[in-house]
């Protein structure tokens, strides 16, 4: 399997982990609290992205841009997190404007 797709992979693990067990616990419906927690999980994913090809000169393709691990991590975790992140505002009807 390509790196690409193992970090994604990663990504989606934490997300789900994330989105339909750790904050359901711990934070609810409050958004402080989940922005909190998932600056964590975030940072989580980085680490283990990392640990691994820090100080490397790969390149990961990110649609039409080379990018290093950092950004490829960073943004393909978001793009993993929108729609659940929707979902979970959704459902525990998350109020966004405290």
């Amino acid at each position: 399997m390509n790196a690409e797709f193992l970090i994604l992979l990663l990504n989606l693990a934490i997300v789900l982990v994330a989105y339909g067990s750790i904050y359901p616990k711990l934070a609810g419906n409050n958004a402080n609290k989940i922005a909190l927690f998932d600056i964590l999980a975030s940072g989580f994913a980085l680490l283990v992205v990392g640990t691994k090809y820090w100080g490397t000169s790969f390149e990961f393709s990110l649609l039409f841009l080379e990018v290093n691990w950092f950004w490829f991590t960073l943004v393909s975790y978001a793009l993993v997190e929108l729609p659940i992140a929707y979902w979970y505002i959704k459902k525990y009807k998350v109020n966004l404007s405290e």
